[in-house]
């Protein structure tokens, strides 16, 4: 069942990338935050209500946390984004299957076989090499906008992996996911008050209906997926095969927008690949 919702938030999260893209360039990022995590807060209520207060009683401080630490993550990848090249900041944002790695062996002890490290290092690498759009780029590294947003976005956005693992398995994988969307939602609304901007999500809304139900109902779907995921796997695996979605997001490029691959992405895709398959096979057993 782990590896099933795992590849699902894999699949969920190359559709949802490919729609964010779309979002954040038509709306802005605020507006598309606010969509998401709003949509995210309305359908996962009537799931959680009835534990709501226990949940809050007993693991407030985890649930806060982890909407912070997301929160945080959301807003430095958007930053790193706008500010940088994004051909230094998507494969620096690969490398948060380090700190997942890292996390969930120091802090809860989850023990990873020799193969699983292998395979779990082939992905980072894989998805390292296809992100990577020329390697050049990286000899002006220190000097670029945007690095250290993208390298703290990424630390952030590992432990916010971690945390949801956690809380999914601490309160239950709706209640974590209800709790970061109300929470964010919240604060996306009175940032978008504060700047005289909610008028434009009312129009927006109006005339993008479908593209925002899309982006909402799948960024969502992935965050439950992998929560779930975490619950019957080690938390590093589920994080190693969703971040497939980016070799997923590729093709869909591939596939739609008639994007061409360089060799060594191609080899990055490939071996992205079959790591995450290999992972798949022997961790189901």
């Amino acid at each position: 069942m782990g590896i099933l919702f795992a590849l699902t938030a894999m699949l969920s999260w190359g559709l949802g990338d490919f729609l964010i893209q779309k979002s954040a360039r038509k709306f802005g990022d605020w507006i598309a935050l606010f969509y998401i995590t709003a949509f995210g807060s309305i359908v996962l209520f009537p799931f959680v209500y009835h534990g709501l207060a226990n949940s809050l009683n007993t693991h407030f401080i985890l649930l806060f946390t982890a909407g912070f630490v997301i929160l945080v993550a959301a807003l430095l990848d958007f930053e790193a984004l706008r500010v940088g090249k994004i051909s230094i900041i998507e494969p620096i944002n690969a490398l948060e299957i380090i700190v997942v790695v890292f996390l969930s062996t120091v802090i809860i002890k989850e023990q990873l076989t020799l193969t699983q490290i292998l395979l779990v290092g082939l992905s980072m690498v894989g998805i390292f090499l296809l992100s990577t759009k020329s390697f050049s780029h990286f000899k002006r590294m220190k000097i670029e906008k945007g690095i250290w947003y993208a390298v703290f976005g990424t630390i952030c956005m590992g432990t916010a992996n971690f945390l949801f693992g956690i809380g999914a398995r601490e309160t239950d994988p709706l209640m974590i996911n209800w709790f970061t969307c109300i929470f964010i939602a919240v604060i996306a609304f009175v940032y978008l008050i504060y700047n005289s901007k909610f008028k434009d999500v009312i129009k927006d809304f109006k005339e993008n209906k479908r593209l925002i139900f899309n982006v909402s109902f799948f960024d969502n779907l992935a965050w439950v997926m992998f929560s779930f995921a975490t619950l019957y796997i080690p938390i590093a695996i589920a994080t190693s095969i969703s971040e497939g979605y980016i070799a997923f997001a590729s093709f869909l490029g591939l596939v739609f927008n008639k994007e061409k691959l360089k060799y060594h992405q191609a080899f990055g895709f490939f071996i992205s690949f079959v790591s995450i398959i290999l992972l798949s096979i022997i961790t189901d057993k």
